[in-house]
């Protein structure tokens, strides 16, 4: 018979518990079986009665069993006790659950523990030094009292915490505990589990920790610390939790990555996973080569995968995470610019663009009328339609779906303050926008336009407007987007230096200058056109100092006195 000794916890799935059973039975290991009292009697009669004929299982008194309740360290302190009676050539004692599937040759971890006879496997460490304590709960979870459920009765669990806490109430910690927590999963020795079992203290202690709130990750783990002679703070068992600590559940496409951790056992799988339990509890060729157990190999899949949970990708929304304003992991996916004004400032502006940089380069995409997609297309990728009225449903989502859709093509469109401005505060808090925004550009179509100037004159005050509200946006303290700024005058005044700068940072060019220029709309008049709507009662302010004789070369500089640097 095997100098290790198995427990199991077995709440659910009993077949594939008594088949956990047999595998260890069959290597000389004894098995000494909690079954929780909430299982039907005669279901247990069954499941025991199908035992019957391994004479190295035992099934121990059961308890009821809930979660973060005194059940389980009581099962514990029953299987630990028949076990320690019934199978004296015991050496070190395994806590595993119905679901723990062995991951490499029994034969492997009886030898490792044979070579550690005086060492304990059980995670301990302060309440100062873990990270995984939920909802707040340190080192009140010894000092406070939890007699409701946190998970039945939730409400009434954090009522009575907060009335513990105003009323400054405290349990006594015994003399001589200094609390410690950890997985529940331990391996221990016969000296020090006897020992936890036999003190004369023991009553005090138990009545101590039924009173804790999740004791089974604190009650061996902290007495464990006052008869262990060598404790190494770790568990042999792979248990992995989630950022709601919950358990990860192993299926049967985590073969593989359950082979590279290199644990003795895993928890939990699937009772389903037919292709896992046929691996390890069958195929001992195929198991995993004899090494140090290192769960720290998959750590990284696991701490990605809790990341794409949390976090998502940058960009993506979809049902199953649909994120609240401001927890996005990225409003878009990837880089793309944003241009105002310069459709109006330069002719054909978009296809030199998409000529010179290699762009996709799109139209305004938020016109009233349509969705202006580059090439005239109508549907882009993505089933993306060019209609105003599906766009306007959900801007957000148009532009984010664009970005996403288009991943590894640089994206450019055209905005200005005639566009649905529902996308303002998107475009303001996007990370990935570059902005070139050439203010009161807008007036340059209607100045060429033929309308009447009473009407002119409207249109203008109402887009001037509109603008000023998108700048205070794009100026906000909540801008995360790069945005750069010019007034039409300054534009006009000298344009190479601009222009190259706003397509340079597309970042899809690396030329130190351009080698053509667009060509820029005829503004002959354009001054005195600002100087009527002013004589009209609309000041145009936003275009900056922009002569009534559109003369800029002949424009007085301000003198400024020489001073000489000694």
């Amino acid at each position: 018979m095997s100098n290790l000794g198995i427990i199991m916890l077995v709440h659910t799935a009993l077949n594939r518990a008594g088949q956990v059973a047999r595998h260890w039975t069959s290597s000389g290991c004894p098995v000494v079986i909690h079954v929780d009292r909430k299982v039907p009697n005669n279901v247990y009669a069954e499941f025991v009665a199908a035992c019957a004929n391994d004479p190295l299982i035992r099934f121990s008194d059961r308890h009821v069993c809930n979660w973060g309740g005194w059940g389980i360290v009581a099962a514990s302190q029953s299987a630990a006790a028949l076990m320690l009676e019934t199978f004296p050539d015991v050496r070190h004692v395994f806590l595993t659950s119905g679901s723990c599937l062995p991951l490499r040759p029994v034969d492997e971890l009886v030898n490792y523990l044979s070579d550690r006879p005086r060492v304990d496997f059980i995670e301990s460490a302060t309440t100062s030094d873990v990270s995984w304590t939920i909802g707040g709960l340190d080192q009140e979870r010894f000092t406070l009292r939890f007699p409701f459920s946190w998970r039945k009765n939730r409400k009434l669990f954090d009522a009575y915490v907060k009335l513990q806490r105003a009323l400054r109430i405290r349990r006594h910690i015994p003399e001589g505990l200094v609390p410690h927590m950890g997985s529940q999963w331990w391996c221990l020795t016969r000296q020090t589990l006897s020992a936890i079992l036999q003190d004369p203290k023991r009553e005090t202690y138990d009545r101590f920790f039924r009173r804790v709130w999740i004791p089974d990750e604190s009650y061996f783990q902290t007495l464990a610390r006052l008869y262990s002679t060598h404790i190494e703070s770790r568990s042999l068992t792979l248990s992995k939790f989630d950022y709601q600590g919950r358990p990860h559940i192993f299926y049967d496409d985590h073969l593989q990555l359950l082979r590279r951790s290199d644990c003795f056992v895993a928890r939990k799988a699937w009772p389903n996973a037919d292709r896992l339990y046929q691996a390890f509890l069958t195929d001992q060729a195929g198991a995993m080569k004899p090494t140090e157990p290192n769960p720290s190999k998959i750590d990284r899949v696991f701490s990605k995968a809790v990341e794409r949970r949390t976090r998502g990708r940058d960009g993506l929304y979809m049902q199953s995470r649909f994120p609240r304003h401001g927890n996005e992991n990225g409003l878009t996916s990837s880089p793309y610019s944003v241009f105002q004004g310069f459709s109006e400032v330069f002719e054909d502006f978009e296809p030199w663009l998409s000529n010179i940089t290699g762009a996709r380069v799109h139209g305004h995409l938020f016109d009233p009328k349509r969705a202006e997609f580059a090439g005239g297309e109508t549907i882009v990728n993505g089933g993306l339609s060019d209609c105003a009225k599906l766009r306007d449903y959900n801007p957000t989502a148009f532009l984010s779906n664009l970005i996403w859709n288009t991943r590894g093509e640089k994206q450019c469109f055209q905005f200005g303050p005639a566009d649905t401005q529902e996308i303002n505060w998107l475009l303001a808090r996007d990370k990935n926008a570059l902005i070139s925004v050439i203010t009161g550009a807008w007036a340059i179509p209607l100045f060429r336009s033929n309308l009447n100037f009473a009407d002119i004159r409207a249109e203008a005050a109402r887009l001037q407007q509109i603008e000023t509200k998108q700048l205070e946006i794009l100026s906000s303290v909540w801008t995360k987007a790069r945005v750069r700024r010019w007034t039409l005058a300054e534009f006009v005044e000298s344009p190479v230096e601009p222009l190259r700068t706003a397509v340079e940072d597309t970042g899809t060019t690396q030329t130190s200058h351009l080698t053509e220029a667009p060509k820029m709309v005829d503004l002959s008049g354009f001054g005195q056109f600002l100087q009527n709507l002013k004589n009209q009662g609309m000041h145009p302010y936003l275009m900056g100092d922009f002569p009534p004789d559109d003369s800029f070369t002949d424009r007085v500089r301000p003198y400024r006195k020489p001073y000489l640097v000694q």
